[in-house]
């Protein structure tokens, strides 16, 4: 008969929709219960500045969404609370911490391999064949052009 009178209390429509929700708090409990029970300094959590922020984020975020939530059920307007300022702050934070990770996954420039990549591109084979011709003659007029040397030279190498 206690039973009759709890489902009296609301409207029979949204029964199924109560049920789940109640099956929802009861696993995010469940779930908030085994993270609070772990020890902060756990060999699972040593992890790298980086995740750690991630981790330490993506935990503030999930408790204030459910005092959001709280909220919501108590018939207080979160959005008049201070629950809203922090939400944003913490989303400030995890686009940060997503601008660092893209960071470290953007391209590195290698310049040497750009500029071999530049050169080759623009390759052409008959204005190499004009520099050897032109690095030709430089090397046979500086030849023609250099001081003799004042050694004697030895008559069978001559």
């Amino acid at each position: 008969m206690a039973e009759d009178n709890r489902v009296e209390d609301y409207p029979h429509e949204i029964h199924e929709q109560l049920t789940s929700f109640d099956s929802s708090v009861s696993s995010v409990k469940a779930m908030l219960d085994q993270l609070i029970s772990m020890p902060r300094n756990d060999p699972l959590l040593k992890l790298d500045p980086l995740d750690q922020a991630k981790l330490d984020l993506m935990s503030a975020y999930a408790l204030n969404s459910l005092f959001w939530m709280y909220l919501v059920t108590q018939g207080v307007n979160p959005r008049d609370h201070g629950i809203k300022q922090e939400l944003e702050r913490i989303r400030t934070y995890m686009n940060r911490v997503k601008e660092i990770t893209d960071k470290k996954k953007a391209a590195r420039l290698n310049k040497g391999a750009a500029a071999r990549f530049v050169r080759n591109a623009l390759y052409d084979a008959e204005e190499k064949e004009s520099r050897k011709k032109t690095a030709s003659k430089k090397t046979v007029d500086s030849v023609s052009d250099a001081p003799q040397s004042k050694r004697p030279k030895h008559e069978r190498w001559s």
